[in-house]
This record gives structure tokens, C-alpha cells and sequence, in this order.
């Protein structure tokens, strides 16, 4: 039985994150709060095509998405979700849509592949990577020596972070801590819940439904704190980035400058009223219920980075990605028009 209660929810959360493969249009709510009011006429306002993912990175969009829905918007936002980063990246590259929420080492890549053609104006979500324990023996990452910790992401953010987490503890991976890489989240997440004992690293929402469905298993660290701590400042875990393509910037710079301030004051909703809105979070189809999005929200340090912020925090966390793979980065860190200043 126990097993089922944790499977459910986890297979629910994988196909919500797994969506359609065309795309889906957020769903209307009843906001307590308008982010902004629609001044201009119809046919004053700029269309924003908007492409973003089901996950933490669209937690803080989530409030603009419902007023877009309800017609109260200033521009004229157009979001649809994609499941995979994959979907979205030959739509920016195409001219197809104007702005995008994608993971931050693609915006890289995506600047590389397109010679410049798009630029970071912000970043949404900092660490989502948590290592959860089922039992009470790990309470730091240096407790990590001589264990497996059983994860997702082999070549991809996730393997690097970890490896930078656990040599700056002074630990060599795949010597001192074994690392069980498995293809999928859900995987880890039955792993986890059927092994005493286990060790593994989980994104957000699957650490929160899993440890909310299961009083044995707990988070002992979140990979953004340990970042922190190693890094003195000089720079942040950064999962998620939105993209905007420098066409779109130059040719509409005041409709770009109201995308960006109701994009902040819809993120500041979502961290100041979890609340409220964890039940757009829900009706966004990202996690199953509004008691899992509430827990989750502070957990995927949801965020609106701009300007000199978005790139003392974003710099450095490339540079770490570029060391471990340059591919990881589209072969080559971004150069200084990489990064948007309003």
C-alpha cells in the first residue's frame, strides 16, 4: 500500500511534467490579486508569444498566465507549456515564439547555435536538487563518503553539480561516494521509497511528493545551500533562465519592459502568497495537489533575477558547467551581450 501512495502521485506529477507534445494553454483561475491591468486598447497591445515548461521554473509565471487567461494584462501574453526543453529551443531559434523559460545551460547553447541571437533577461529558479535520505545517517554531504546516492541527469546539469558539490567536500566521485544514475525521477523516487537506508538526489516537485508521502524519508541537504556556502557569493545554482530573442528586444522594447515587470510582480505573488498560488500551480497541471505546491514553492527557489544580479549569478555558474563539459555550454561561454539590461 505504501508503495502505491507514493507511485500514484509520482506518475501523476511525471505525466503532468510530461504534457502534451503540442503544447498546453495555461487554464483560467480566480486570482485574489491582479499583476496588471490591461491600459492599453486591443489594438495597442503587443502580442508575447511565451513558451515555458511544466516544472519549478513556471511556478512564478503562473499568476501572469491567469490574468493573460482572464484578458488583464497590459500586452497580449500568449503562454503555452511544452513537456521537454527539446520542444521549445527550435521554436526560439525559429522566430516562433518571442520569449522562453528554459534551463540555463540550453540558453547558452541556444546563443551559441543561433550566433547571438538570443539574450538571458532573467533568471526564475536557483537549486531545485535536493539529496534525500530513507533513514538518518546523512546529515551532510560529507556523510556521503563510502555510499551510493542513487540520481537522474548522467551528462547533464545535474551529474556536474554534483560532482563540483561533492570535490569542494573533498570528496572524488565515483571513489569515495558511487553515484547509481538511473533515466528518470520516478525511478530514483521508488528506489528511494522502497530501500532503507538509500541515498539519492531528486529535483523539485518529486523531493517534496516524495518526502510528504513518506515521514521516513527527509531532505538532508539542498544542492543550493551547499553552493552557496562553496562559492562565497560569487555566484548561484541556476536552474532556469528566460530567454527573450534580441529581434523581439530591439523591435519591441517597451511591450519587453512590461512582459518583465509584470513577469517580477507575478513571481513576488507566487513566493508571498503560496496559498494563493499554489491552486494556479495545480490548475497549470505542474504538481498534483495545492498541499505538495505549497511545500514546494520555497523548495525551487523561485526568483527574478535582472540585470547585474542576473549575471553575478548566472556567470559563474556556467563557467563551473563550461569546466566540466564545454558542450554543456554550447562549447564556449556566452559573451557580454549574452546578458539583457533593461
Amino acid at each position: 500500500m505504501r508503495r502505491t501512495s507514493l507511485v500514484v502521485p509520482l506518475l501523476a506529477v511525471a505525466a503532468l511534467l510530461a504534457g502534451c507534445a503540442g503544447g498546453t494553454q495555461a487554464a483560467a483561475s480566480t486570482p485574489a490579486t491582479k499583476v496588471a491591468s490591461a491600459s492599453a486598447t486591443p489594438a495597442e497591445r503587443t502580442t508575447v508569444r511565451i513558451a515555458s515548461l511544466k516544472g519549478p521554473t513556471t511556478m512564478g509565471l503562473v499568476k501572469l498566465m491567469s490574468d493573460a487567461t482572464a484578458g488583464t494584462t497590459a500586452e497580449d501574453y500568449k503562454v503555452t507549456m511544452y513537456s521537454t526543453p527539446d520542444q521549445v529551443v527550435p521554436l526560439v531559434a525559429q522566430g516562433s515564439v518571442d520569449v522562453a523559460l528554459l534551463p540555463s545551460n540550453l540558453a547558452a547553447v541556444l546563443y551559441a547555435k543561433t550566433k547571438g541571437a538570443v539574450q538571458v533577461a532573467a533568471v526564475n529558479t536557483l537549486g531545485v536538487l535536493d539529496v534525500v535520505e530513507n533513514g538518518t545517517a546523512v546529515h551532510g554531504l560529507a556523510d556521503l563518503r563510502g555510499k551510493t546516492v542513487v540520481t537522474s541527469g548522467k551528462g547533464a546539469s545535474p551529474e556536474y553539480v554534483l560532482n563540483y558539490l561533492l570535490r569542494q567536500d573533498g570528496l572524488v566521485p565515483g571513489t569515495d561516494v558511487k553515484v547509481d544514475y538511473r533515466s528518470e525521477p520516478t525511478e530514483v523516487a521508488a528506489v528511494l521509497a522502497a530501500t532503507p537506508g538509500a541515498v539519492g538526489m531528486l529535483p523539485q516537485p518529486f523531493a517534496t511528493v516524495l518526502t510528504s508521502s513518506h515521514p521516513g524519508i527527509r531532505t538532508v541537504v539542498q544542492l543550493s545551500d551547499e553552493w552557496n556556502k562553496v562559492t562565497s557569493g560569487t555566484s548561484q545554482l541556476v536552474t532556469g533562465v528566460l530567454v527573450v530573442r534580441k529581434a523581439f528586444a530591439t523591435e519591441h522594447a517597451a511591450a519587453l519592459k512590461q512582459f518583465l515587470d509584470d513577469y517580477k510582480l507575478s513571481t513576488t505573488f507566487t513566493n508571498e502568497h503560496p496559498d494563493q498560488a499554489a491552486p494556479l500551480i495545480v490548475q497549470a497541471g505542474i504538481v498534483p495537489s495545492a498541499a505538495v505546491a505549497v511545500a514546494a514553492i520555497p523548495a525551487s527557489h523561485v526568483v527574478d533575477l535582472e540585470g547585474v544580479d542576473l549575471r553575478n549569478a548566472l556567470s559563474g555558474y556556467l563557467k563551473v558547467l563550461f569546466d566540466a563539459d564545454p558542450a554543456s555550454v554550447g562549447g564556449a561561454l556566452p559573451g557580454d551581450d549574452f546578458y539583457y539590461q533593461r
